[in-house]
């Protein structure tokens, strides 16, 4: 796979569609030529610990962040035509679908890879199959775990490794 966007979400609750933060990494020909990070105000908008706990994201940080649909009329360009990536598809495109849903958009359908399915089966011997054990494997230094666009970044280095 030498085309695609891979993609990562935050989110604020237990909700899929509370998205706070998003990051895309946009590929062309095996090489990354594109990003995308952005705060999201999340939907519904409060913040439990443990989310904030796993990303240091809360209220103070997307209080003034723009809404869903309007971070994604930035992104939908930089997609266009592409394939989405994800450690985890079902969390991420979860999340997607759910926001979709809620902002009452209407979901084009995309089509999505799953690096964490990839690794699970190209990648037996691991411990585990986190996304910053996949990355370091495939000789990616994750720094900045679940910061967005560094996830996606690391999902994209993968991507390239074992799609």
């Amino acid at each position: 796979m030498r085309d695609f966007a891979a993609i990562d979400f935050e989110t604020a609750n237990n909700e899929r569609s509370s998205v706070c933060s998003v990051g895309v990494v946009i590929v062309r020909g095996g090489e990354i030529v594109d990003s995308f990070y952005s705060l999201i105000q999340p939907e519904p908008n409060y913040y439990n610990f443990w989310c904030s706990q796993v990303h240091g994201l809360c209220c103070e940080d997307t209080d003034d962040a723009p809404v869903f649909p309007h971070v994604w009329q930035k992104i939908e360009p930089l997609i266009e035509g592409l394939p989405l990536v994800a450690h985890n598809k079902q969390f991420d495109e979860g999340c997607l679908k759910a926001v979709f849903r809620v902002y009452q958009m209407d979901y084009p359908d995309y089509e999505f890879y799953d690096t964490l399915a990839a690794a699970r089966k190209l990648l037996p011997h691991l411990s585990n199959h986190q996304l910053h054990t996949v990355a370091s494997s495939c000789g990616y230094n994750l720094q900045n775990h679940h910061h967005a666009l560094a996830d996606a970044e690391a999902c994209a280095y993968i991507a390239l490794q074992i799609l």
